[in-house]
This record gives C-alpha cells, sequence and structure tokens, in this order.
C-alpha cells in the first residue's frame, strides 16, 4: 500500500510518451521498502515501460567527508546489485544530482523521486521540476507518517507531535509489498560510473578526508538487516531499562543506515512490532524512531534556518543570553576538542569513540553536546562549534535528527529547568550524573578496545 498522503506532484508537466519511466534515487538509497521505487515501478507497468534509476555523486555534497562517502558507496553497490535482480538499471554519474536527473528526464515519460528536508535537497527536486518537460512526482519514503499529514505547522517538543502521530499509525503502519517490474531495462545503453571497486573509486574523489574512513560500520541494506535481527534478539527486551547505560550497549545502531536511506523507518517499526520483546521495550523504541525521529523531520522541514542558533526557542535564547558572560570552569579550543583533549575522561571517551567508529552512545551525545556549551566562550560559538563537530564525525550527522540533537543541547524539544550558571535554565548534565547511574568505567573499557 502506498498511501496518497505520501504521493505529491512537484510540477504540473504532462505524464508524456517518453522512453522509459525514471526514478531518481536521492534520499532513499534502497532497493526494498521504498515507496518512491515501488510506485516508479507501478507507474512503469501502467505504461508497459521500462524503469530506469539515476544516482547523483557529487563531489561537494554539504559537509560531507571521506567516512561519509565511503559508507555511501558501500551501500549503493549493494542497491545497484539488487535493483538488478529487479531488473532496474541504475546509472550512476559523477555531476550534481538534479543535473544529472535532468539529462536522463529529457527521454522519461515522468520522473519519480523520494523526498529530501534540508535546504539542498527541496533546491535539487524544485530545479528538476522547474526545468522538466515531464510530469516530476515525489513520494515520502523516509518516515513512518508523511510529515505534512502529520502536521502542518513546527510542532514544539514530542508531547504535541505523539497524539497526532498516534492516531495516525493505525493508516501508516502497514507492509509495503514489491511489485514485479513487467519491463527491465538492463539493455538500455546507458554509461554508468563504476562503483564495484570501492577503494578505487574513493581515492578517485576530490572531497575532504579530514575525518578519515571508519570500518565499525560497513553501508548497505544487509548490514543494517543484520544489525536489527541482532538486536532484536539480544538487545530489544532491556531497552526500555537499559538503553541510557552506555556501558551497555543496548543499541540497534541503525541510525547511519537510516541518514543514507538503506533501510526504511517502516521496516524497522514492523520488525519491532512483531517481535516476542515486552511492550513496554518495543513502545520505548517506537518512541524514538517515529515520535522523536519525526518531530526532528518536522523541526527541520517547517524551520528555514534549522541550522542557526536564531532558530532555538525564544526562552531557551533569553536565558543562554543572561547568562552568557557567566565564568566558565575552563575553555577549550576547537584543536583540542577535536583531539579529545580535555580534562574529562567520560568526554574524551565519548569523543574518542565518535572519531573511530562515527557513531557515539546516544545518553553520552547528549552528555558530549552539554559540556561543548559548558567549556565555550559564548553560546553561539559553542552552538556553531558543536554542530561543526557534529557534522563532520557522525555518520547520521547531516539530517534532520543531527541538526535536532544538537540544538536540543540548547533547549529545542525541551522546557525550562532551574537557573545554573553558564546554562540558565537550560538542561545541566554532569560527570556526577553519569556515575551515580551507570558503569562508566565499562563504557571507558569499551572505547579503549575500539
Amino acid at each position: 500500500m502506498i498511501q496518497p498522503e505520501r504521493i505529491q506532484d512537484l510540477n504540473d508537466a504532462p505524464v508524456r510518451s517518453g522512453r522509459y519511466v525514471l526514478y531518481w534515487m536521492q534520499a532513499s538509497q534502497r532497493a526494498v521498502c521504498n515507496h518512491a521505487l515501488e510506485y516508479a515501478i507501478r507507474q512503469a507497468n501502467d505504461r508497459k515501460q521500462p524503469l530506469l534509476a539515476i544516482f547523483g555523486l557529487t563531489d561537494d555534497y554539504p559537509e560531507a567527508q571521506e567516512r561519509h562517502y565511503a559508507f555511501l558507496l558501500e551501500g549503493l553497490r549493494e542497491t545497484q546489485q539488487i535493483l538488478r535482480t529487479r531488473g532496474i538499471q541504475l546509472v550512476v554519474q559523477r555531476e550534481s544530482p538534479e543535473r544529472a536527473a535532468a539529462r536522463l528526464a529529457a527521454d522519461a515519460s515522468l520522473v519519480v523521486t523520494d523526498r529530501g528536508y534540508t535546504r539542498h535537497q527541496k533546491a535539487w527536486r524544485q530545479s528538476l521540476a522547474d526545468s522538466a518537460a515531464c510530469r516530476v512526482t515525489q513520494v515520502e519514503s523516509d518516515i513512518v507518517v508523511p510529515v505534512e499529514t502529520a502536521s502542518t505547522k513546527r510542532e514544539y517538543a514530542a508531547a504535541t507531535l505523539r497524539p497526532r502521530l498516534r492516531r495516525l499509525l493505525p493508516k501508516f503502519l502497514v507492509p509495503l509489498e514489491p511489485t514485479t517490474l513487467q519491463r527491465d531495462s538492463l539493455s538500455l545503453p546507458f554509461d554508468s560510473l563504476a562503483i564495484d571497486n570501492l577503494d578505487a573509486r574513493l581515492a578517485d574523489l576530490r572531497i575532504d578526508r579530514t575525518a578519515a574512513r571508519v570500518h565499525a560500520f560497513t553501508g548497505g541494506t544487509s548490514r543494517a538487516e543484520h544489525l536489527l535481527a541482532e538486536f532484536i534478539a539480544r538487545g530489544l527486551r532491556r531497552y526500555a531499562t537499559d538503553r541510557s547505560d552506555p556501558g551497555l550497549d543496548i543499541q540497534s545502531h541503525q541510525s547511519p543506515y537510516l541518514h543514507f536511506g538503506q533501510i526504511s523507518p517502516l521496516r524497522i517499526a514492523l520488525a519491532i512490532q512483531s517481535s516476542r520483546a515486552p511492550q513496554a521495550a518495543k513502545d520505548a523504541y517506537l518512541e524514538e524512531l517515529i515520535v522523536r525521529r519525526e518531530l526532528s523531520v518536522n523541526y527541520v522541514h517547517y524551520t528555514p534556518r534549522y541550522d542557526s542558533y536564531d532558530s532555538l526557542p525564544d526562552w531557551a535564547k533569553r536565558t543562554l543570553a543572561d547568562h552568557a558572560s557567566d565564568p566558565r570552569p575552563v575553555l577549550y579550543t576547537a584543536s583540542q576538542l577535536e583531539r579529545a583533549a580535555t580534562a574529562d575522561p567520560y568526554w574524551n571517551a565519548a569523543m574518542r569513540e565518535m572519531l573511530a567508529t562515527g557513531k557515539m552512545h546516544n545518553y553520552m551525545r547528549m552528555y558530549w553536546g552539554k559540556k561543548v556549551l559548558e567549556w565555550t566562550r559564548n553560546p553561539k560559538k559553542a552552538f556553531r562549534l558543536l554542530l561543526a563537530l557534529n557534522n563532520k564525525y557522525f555518520l547520521c550527522g547531516r539530517d534532520p535528527v543531527g541538526w535536532a540533537n544538537v540544538a536540543w543541547c540548547f533547549g529545542l524539544h525541551d522546557r525550562p529547568w532551574a537557573t545554573r550558571p553558564i546554562f540558565g535554565m537550560i538542561r545541566y548534565m554532569n560527570a556526577a550524573g553519569l556515575e551515580r547511574k551507570f558503569d562508566m568505567q565499562a563504557y571507558l573499557r569499551y572505547v579503549d578496545s575500539l
């Protein structure tokens, strides 16, 4: 089932008699449980045409580093192979995504694409819609409930979005069955960038390599599925009670795969829902996957300057301004932070985990962000610094969840707390709290083992 709320025409051009239906893959980089792909297959079948897919690989994706490109290419290589078994040729071109799509749209009857929420993703889609002579249709594929269906405005807390989502889940939390393509596109004569030799292709790209490739997580739908199955078998039953303990690693590790669209949140949610774990554990996980994640998408979609300090709640900006000149216990430079060279062993461990793996335990990610606010001369500078570190090193850093996570450290989607120096009424976290709740030595030993 592809709910009509997921489908949006981006222009008024006609569906015409072209050579093929074109699927522009950009955000949803997978060959299974992909609403945009399945919609494109059905459109091709209706027209008795082949379905061709295009992916534009640009060297200058905003803030992307070598580790991001490596993970993307690992997943894209697998996706290309799976699409081939479904009769779909995935053409990879080394150019800006919207230009690659525009060239192949010239001979298409219809272009179907997935949906992105960042300003450059929206601009790419609008650019194609404005230039294409055929219909361009966008299908929302990477959240469970379409963003405008869930809410027509920016929501300010999970408490306001949660009831809306719960009312809609029976309609949208349903399986997506694959459709068999009737005419394949494998023999269509298109040149495609070779991505079989990942190391060679990665070396050829003109990209920033400061944040080097990591090997703790390998890109691809099959790897995401393996980690999900492992989590359901071994960790999910403890999720409600133990997920916050950084020494226990009760995590699904799906965030990098969700970031690159290598697994569908719908696929994850259905697997969690059908598991034998306690209901409390399933509810706790689905709260994070659906409510919290889609609250982040809501924030970015309805906030033009989502990566700006000015987009924080007014109360947060006021209280931080009131305490901007408070003495800091210590000031660290960006270089010291990047080298994990602070006097806080827990913060250093979290930073080292991110440097080594491209990921960080969720609870430590909150602590990590709060300490940057405490150790930086003023909150605006702290916001910029934290966002830069987040986007540079996290595999999942440059997306709605990443931006919302950073802004949360400064009061987004939270409430005022008791007033403290530096933080004002922003939620405070400290090392004593970590030690009181968790076995932090276990976390330090885990990071030392990386």
